[in-house]
C-alpha cells in the first residue's frame, strides 16, 4: 500500500496496521471548549499484538494473542466459509484470550520504579508505515524500529508517551500468572504483561476490568515517544524497539482537535444555543481522536468528558451517565462500554439539550407485549448456546434480556422542540422497540438515547451503540416519516452495530437490512392486517422501485455496484491498511442505491422463502453472527442452506453476486416484479387521483375566472406515501397551472405534511415556477437542510433568475453549519 496517499482521491485510507497491533481498550479523558470551538485533552490506548505475531505458552503450543487470524480471512471463492470474528484457528477446546485469567498465582512480584532513561525527543523521525516492505521477516524488522500506525488527521498531538502502568496500586494481581516463569523482568516486558492481563479478563470481570483500565490510564508517564503526523496518520515508534510484542502496550496520547475537523460539527441547536456532535462523516473519528478505523479493529471504550454546567454530554455508552459537578461551572459525564465494537461507532453529542420526559400513558405501552411474544417463544432457550463472538458481557445470554421487549430510553432535543418531541416521539419508541423484539429478538444494547440534532445535520438519522440521532425533518407531519425512520435506526442495532460488514464496501449488509426491516418493524408496530401490510409494501416497493430508477439513470456506474472490491471484498495488505472505495466521492454520501439495491434483494430473498420462513433465517443469522463482522457471502450461504428447494431452481451465491451485487444498473431479477405492484389496491387509487389532477388541470387551464366555483373535485385521503406517489406522477406533467398548484396544496395541506411529502411539493414548485410556493421551498431548505441538497440543482437547471437567486440566498445563510460533503456538493451545483 502506498505510504504518500493522495488526500484528494476518492478511495478513504485506513492506515493503522491492525495486523501488527490491535487497540482492545480506549480511554478518553477530555475538555469540550465552545469558545475556542476545541476539544482538548488525552486518550490512553490499551493494545495487543496483532495476527502477524503469537506467542507460545509453556506447553509450547501456540495460542491466539488476537482476536483475528489470518486463518479467518474469506475469499469471495470461498462463499460458505464462515468467518468468526473473535475465533480463531485454535482448538475449540483451547482458550484463546492467550493466558488464563490473573489473579491464580499466590506470589506477587515486586514492582520496579519507572525507568528514567525512558525519555525520547519528538524531533526524530517515524521510519514509515510498518508493512511488508519494512517488515519482511515477521519475527524481527532487522535494524529498523516497529511503527505503529494509527488512523489521524484534523488533530493536532501535541505529546505521545509510554503508561507506566506498574505504579497503579493493586497491579500486583496481574503479574502473578505462571507463564511468567522464563519471561524477563525486564519492565517494559512487565508494563505488556499487566496490559495482556487486563485486556483479556474475562467477561464476568468486567466492572473489574474498568476500575484497572480508569486507575492505569491515569498513571504517570514513563517517556515520551517520538512521533510524526501525516496528512491520514500517526506513527508512533519507541527506539530500539523493533517488533510488536515488546512495543509498549498503553500509551497516552495529548491532542486537541481542530475547529474544522471534519468528524465534528460545531454549531449551534435550532434553540440558538451551541453544540456540537460527531457526524459520521466519511472520515468517522480519526479527526476526533487517533484510533484504528479498519472495522476488525474490534475495541471497548471509556470517556470522561468535562464541559461548561448548562451542557448535556451523551455518548454511546452502557449507562445513563449523570454528571458530576467539579465546581460550580463545570460537570464531568463518565460512559463505557464492554461489547468490542469498531471506533467508527463512537458517538459523542455535547449541547444545551433538554430530556423530553416521559408521560404516565407511555407505561402501558412499554409492557404491552403481548402481540410481539408468539413470534419468539422458540427462540427464548437459545441462549444457552455458546456465542461465536470475542469474550464480553453479551445480552444474548442473559434470560432477562431475553424477555425484555422494551429497553430503557430517553429522548433529548433542544428546548425549542421538546413539546413536539412529547407529541410525536415518546409514544412512537416503545411501539417500534417492541415490533423489532417481535421480530428479531434480544436488543443488542440495553439502553437507547434518542436526540434530536440541530438542522444541519447531513441524514434523517444515524444510529450509534446505545444512541440515535435523528433530524428535525421527522418531527413534522403525522407519525408515519417519524415511525419508519425510528424503525430504520433500531434495526441498526442489529445490521450494522451488533453485526458489521468487515468490509465497509459492502455497506448494503447495514443498509439494505435496515431498510428492508424498517417496513417489517412498522407494519408491526401499527398492528396492521395481512392485507393492509401487503398494499402498503408494494406501495413502498413502487416508490423505491421510481427511486432506485432515476438514481441509476443519473449516477457513475461505478457508484451504483454493491461490491466494488468483487473478489478481493475483505483482503487487506500485511500490514491490515486498507483503503474503501470511493469513500471519500462526495456525491457518494448522498445516493441510496446500496439502501435501494440492497433492500430489494432483501425482498426478492424474502417473496421465495416466505415471510415467517424469511424472518426465522434472520433470526437465525443474528444468533449466530451477533458480535462478529460478516461478508456477504455470510448471510447468504447460510440463507440458501435454510432453503434448499432454491438450489434447485439454480439460484447460488455466485448468481447473486453476478445479478445483484457485482453489476451496476437495475437487477435483472427485478423488472419481472415491477408491474405486479402498480396493480395494488393502493397504487389504484393515486392513479385515480392523477387522473382527476390531470382533468382539474385541463377545465381550469380552460375556463374563465368566474367558473371557478364549478371546478370543485372531490378528491380521496390520502396515506402519506401515496402523497408522495400522487406528486411525483404530478411531476410527469408538463404544465401545471398556477390554480391547479393552489387547489392541489390546499387539497391535501402540502405544508403541514412530512419532509417526504414536502420535498415533492417543493419540486411542483420549482418545476413550474409557482411563486406563491417559494417560501416553502426556502423553509425546506433552511429546515430540511438533510434532503434538501438536490432541491438546489432544480432552482438552478431551470435557469430562471428568481430561482437562482434564491438558491444562492439560502445557500449563503445555510454555508458556514453545512457539513463539508454537503457544501462541497451544492457549490458545485451554484458556482
Amino acid at each position: 500500500m502506498d505510504r504518500q496517499l493522495d488526500p484528494m482521491k476518492d478511495d478513504l485510507p485506513l492506515m493503522a496496521n491492525t495486523s501488527y497491533m490491535l487497540v482492545k481498550h480506549y480511554v478518553l479523558d477530555l475538555d469540550v471548549d465552545f469558545k475556542s470551538k476545541v476539544i482538548e485533552g488525552s486518550i490512553v490506548l490499551f493494545l495487543e499484538t496483532g495476527s502477524q505475531y503469537r506467542k507460545t505458552s509453556t506447553t509450547g503450543k501456540e495460542c491466539c494473542q488476537s482476536e483475528f487470524d489470518e486463518s479467518c480471512t474469506v475469499r469471495a471463492s470461498e462463499p460458505c466459509h464462515t468467518p468468526m470474528t473473535g475465533v480463531s484457528a485454535c482448538s475449540s477446546k483451547m482458550e484463546c484470550n492467550g493466558f488464563p485469567a490473573s489473579g491464580k498465582g499466590e506470589e506477587a512480584i515486586r514492582l520496579p520504579s519507572c525507568d528514567e532513561n525512558g525519555n525520547h525527543s519528538n524531533n526524530e523521525q517515524a521510519s514509515g508505515i510498518s508493512g511488508s516492505k519494512d517488515c519482511s521477516d515477521r519475527e524481527s524488522c532487522g535494524n529498523k524500529d516497529f511503527v505503529l500506525v494509527l488512523d489521524c488527521c484534523d488533530l493536532s498531538v501535541l505529546k505521545v508517551e509510554e503508561v507506566d502502568v506498574v505504579t497503579v496500586s493493586g497491579i500486583e494481581k496481574f503479574t502473578r500468572s505462571t507463564e511468567l516463569t522464563g519471561v524477563s523482568k525486564e519492565l517494559g516486558n512487565l508494563r505488556n504483561q499487566i496490559v495482556h492481563e487486563l485486556v483479556t479478563l474475562p467477561a464476568n470481570r468486567w466492572k473489574e476490568q474498568l476500575y484497572y483500565f480508569t486507575h492505569c490510564s491515569q498513571a504517570p508517564g514513563c517517556g515520551e515517544l517520538p512521533f510524526t503526523t501525516g496528512p491520514w496518520s500517526l506513527e508512533i515508534r519507541k527506539s530500539g524497539i523493533q517488533t510488536p510484542a515488546d512495543f509498549p502496550h498503553a500509551i497516552r496520547i495529548w491532542y486537541k482537535t481542530s475547529p474544522d475537523g471534519r468528524s465534528v460539527a460545531w454549531t449551534t441547536d435550532q434553540s440558538g444555543k451551541p453544540c456540537v456532535y460527531t457526524m459520521g462523516s466519511p472520515i468517522n473519528n480519526r479527526a476526533l481522536f487517533p484510533c484504528q478505523e479498519p472495522p476488525i479493529a474490534l475495541s471497548t471504550w471509556q470517556a470522561s468528558v468535562r464541559t461548561a454546567a448548562g451542557f448535556v454530554v451523551l455518548m454511546s455508552g452502557e449507562n445513563s451517565a449523570e454528571p458530576v459537578q467539579l465546581r460550580e461551572d463545570m460537570l464531568s459525564w463518565y460512559y463505557y462500554v464492554t461489547m468490542p465494537m469498531p471506533a467508527s461507532t463512537f458517538t459523542i453529542a455535547v449541547g444545551c439539550w433538554q430530556e423530553v420526559k416521559q408521560q404516565s400513558f407511555i407505561a402501558a405501552v412499554q409492557t404491552n407485549t403481548e402481540f410481539s411474544l408468539p413470534s419468539l417463544q422458540a427462540d427464548f432457550r437459545w441462549h444457552e448456546e455458546v456465542c461465536g463472538h470475542v469474550e464480553y458481557p453479551c445480552r444474548f445470554r442473559s434470560p432477562a434480556a431475553s424477555l425484555q421487549a422494551v429497553i430503557p430510553y430517553r429522548v433529548f432535543s433542544p428546548r425549542c422542540l421538546t413539546e413536539r418531541c412529547e407529541e410525536r416521539l415518546l409514544q412512537l419508541i416503545p411501539q417500534c422497540l417492541s415490533a423489532a423484539y417481535a421480530t428479531l429478538g434480544t436488543h443488542p444494547f440495553s439502553r437507547l438515547d434518542v436526540l434530536i440534532v440541530p438542522s444541519n445535520f447531513s441524514s434523517l438519522g444515524m444510529a450509534s451503540p446505545h444512541i440515535i440521532f435523528l433530524s428535525q425533518s421527522v418531527l413534522p407531519g403525522g407519525s408515519h416519516l417519524c415511525g419508519t425512520r425510528l424503525c430504520h435506526e433500531i434495526a441498526h442495532a442489529w445490521f450494522g452495530l451488533a453485526i458489521g460488514a468487515r468490509d465497509w464496501t459492502e455497506e448494503w449488509i447495514s443498509e439494505g437490512f435496515a431498510t428492508f426491516l424498517e417496513d417489517v418493524f412498522w407494519a408491526r408496530a401499527q398492528q396492521l392486517s395481512h392485507d393492509e401490510v401487503k398494499g402498503q409494501q408494494e406501495l413502498k416497493a413502487l416508490l423505491r422501485w421510481c427511486r432506485l430508477r432515476d438514481e441509476v439513470q443519473n449516477s457513475e456506474e461505478e457508484l451504483q455496484v454493491l461490491r466494488p472490491n468483487k473478489e478481493s471484498t475483505g483482503e487487506l495488505s500485511e500490514s491490515g491498511a486498507s483503503v474503501v472505495k470511493y469513500g471519500l466521492k462526495a456525491e457518494k454520501i448522498f445516493m441510496q442505491v446500496h439502501y435501494l439495491k440492497g433492500y430489494f434483494l432483501l425482498r426478492s430473498l424474502a417473496r421465495m422463502t416466505g415471510e415467517a420462513s424469511y424472518l426465522a433465517s434472520l433470526r437465525k443469522f443474528v444468533r449466530k453472527f451477533h458480535g462478529q463482522l460478516i461478508l456477504s457471502q455470510d448471510f447468504l450461504c447460510m440463507l440458501l442452506e435454510d432453503i434448499p428447494k432454491q438450489k434447485k431452481s439454480g439460484l447460488t451465491v455466485e448468481s447473486i453476486f453476478q445479478n445483484w451485487l457485482d453489476t451496476s444498473g437495475i437487477p435483472k431479477p427485478l423488472l419481472e416484479e415491477v408491474e405486479t405492484w402498480k396493480e395494488g389496491q393502493l397504487v389504484q387509487q393515486v392513479s385515480g387521483e392523477v387522473t382527476k389532477w390531470i382533468q382539474t388541470n385541463q377545465r381550469i387551464r380552460k375556463s374563465s375566472k368566474k367558473k371557478r366555483k364549478q371546478d370543485e373535485v372531490i378528491f380521496q385521503k390520502l396515506l402519506p406515501d401515496q402523497l408522495v406517489l400522487l406528486l411525483e406522477s404530478l411531476l410527469e406533467e408538463k404544465t401545471l397551472c398556477p390554480r391547479t398548484l393552489q387547489c392541489l396544496e390546499r387539497t391535501y395541506q402540502l405544508r403541514e405534511q412530512d419532509a417526504e411529502v414536502r420535498h415533492r411539493w417543493c419540486e411542483l414548485v420549482i418545476k413550474h415556477k409557482y411563486l406563491p410556493g417559494y417560501g416553502d421551498v426556502e423553509r425546506f431548505l433552511r429546515e430540511d437542510q438533510a434532503m434538501g441538497v438536490y432541491l438546489y440543482g432544480e432552482l438552478m437547471v431551470n435557469e430562471d433568475a428568481k430561482q437562482q437567486e434564491l438558491a444562492r440566498k439560502c445557500f449563503a445563510s445555510a454555508q458556514e453549519h453545512m457539513d463539508a460533503s454537503s457544501a462541497k456538493v451544492v457549490a458545485e451545483m451554484l458556482f
